[in-house]
């Protein structure tokens, strides 16, 4: 995971910039804008496998282009797209679908028509496991009060520290790209497939393939294609201020992961406490008028990996994700660590669910509770978190 988390940024980067010189055979101030996206919420919520799938879909996208036009080739175009389509299937579904995307719009700038679609096929083998599989139950969902969700994740295409920042910059790129509209400066090579990304993150659905966000994510992928297809010779002062964006952002971002994993390291500290195969009732605050990103919400499910423990925050939702819990039984419910806190109310944990079958209780937040359940014994404390053996059970005495 931290090798990935490594790699990443710059495998997007250099996508971004690989694409970029195969079409103009320079890099422009497109590419640069879309440098921003390289740190989108996807990036921030730890979906690394997502991320990973992108930056490849880039690369590989780039290399679709390079081979075009090259019947004299010793091995054909289709040959290397075969394997390149599964590859990308494995390491994430939507970012199979974004190559797809990417492929399709490029063959449709070149011949709208049916051939488009056709030309893509060297792609299309992940469909066969896809269909034999069947999928996840449940897979496909929209949820409740579809409008207002999609409103509210459009606000938060750039969500990471400040909001200010995070909503000046969507502004300012969606106002550019009107701009290049307008003015007739975006390249159909991949203007045809920002807009169908844009569409898609109205149409598709927030719960598909047994993932979380599918519609989210594709915002920030959207808006990164739309930028790297502005095609505009902007004047080099002007170039070199695009990345500024980027860096700015990148800056809060280290500056705020830096704190947040001296805290991390406290807390984690915690686990020295806990025996082997324990169940921990895991309760991390969620402020509900935060703008960041919350960076404790899995914290206790370290307790897992580390001490084999039986906690609540693995999100294993039926339909969603594949992960099965064994333990527990009828009436364990993951997630339930969530406390929803809003500002100058108190906290009150004496009658928290998940705590009442478990062993300790694990809480994570800006404030402490004002109530805990009776006779609760906290065994080790930080600034913001607390490990407490919790009273057992009359049915367990």
């Amino acid at each position: 995971g931290r090798v990935l988390g490594l790699i990443i940024p710059p495998l997007t980067g250099l996508g971004i910039i690989a694409v970029e010189w195969v079409l103009r055979r320079r890099v422009g101030i497109g590419a640069m804008l879309a440098f921003a996206f390289i740190w989108s919420p996807a990036m921030g919520m730890g979906f690394y496998n997502f991320c990973l799938s992108l930056a490849l879909a880039l690369l590989s996208f780039a290399l679709w282009i390079k081979l075009d036009g090259r019947p004299q080739a010793k091995i054909p175009r289709w040959a290397p797209f075969i394997p390149i389509g599964l590859a990308m299937w494995l390491c994430h579904a939507s970012g199979w679908g974004v190559l797809g995307v990417l492929v399709f719009g490029y063959e449709w700038h070149k011949r709208k028509g049916i051939g488009a679609a056709i030309a893509t096929w060297p792609l299309a083998f992940p469909l066969i496991p896809m269909l034999l599989s069947g999928g996840t139950k449940g897979a496909l969902d929209y949820g409740s009060k579809v409008a207002v969700f999609k409103m509210s994740i459009w606000l938060q295409a750039m969500r990471d520290q400040v909001f200010w920042l995070d909503i000046g910059t969507l502004v300012l790129i969606l106002l550019v790209l009107l701009a290049a509209a307008i003015t007739r400066k975006i390249d159909g090579r991949l203007g045809w497939a920002a807009l169908i990304l844009l569409v898609l993150t109205f149409a598709m659905p927030r719960h598909f393939g047994g993932g979380d966000y599918a519609d989210y994510r594709l915002i920030a992928v959207a808006l990164m294609v739309g930028c790297m297809a502005i095609d505009w010779s902007a004047p080099r002062w002007l170039f070199w201020l695009a990345p500024v964006l980027f860096l700015v952002r990148l800056d809060l971002t280290c500056a705020a992961w830096e704190v947040n994993s001296r805290e991390l390291t406290r807390m984690l500290k915690a686990l020295d406490y806990m025996p082997q195969g324990a169940r921990v009732a895991g309760a991390v605050v969620v402020e509900a008028r935060r703008w960041s990103l919350n960076p404790f919400e899995h914290v206790p499910s370290y307790a897992t990996i580390r001490r084999n423990a039986l906690v609540n925050t693995h999100f294993a939702i039926p339909g969603v994700h594949m992960l099965r819990l064994r333990e527990g039984g009828n009436d364990f419910v993951d997630p339930s660590h969530r406390v929803t806190h809003w500002p100058k109310r108190p906290i009150y944990l004496h009658n928290f669910k998940p705590a009442q079958k478990a062993d300790y209780l694990w809480y994570i937040g800006p404030q402490g509770p004002t109530t805990l359940p009776p006779g609760t014994k906290v065994l080790f404390a930080t600034r913001h978190s607390f490990l407490a053996r919790l009273a057992k059970p009359a049915a367990a005495r």
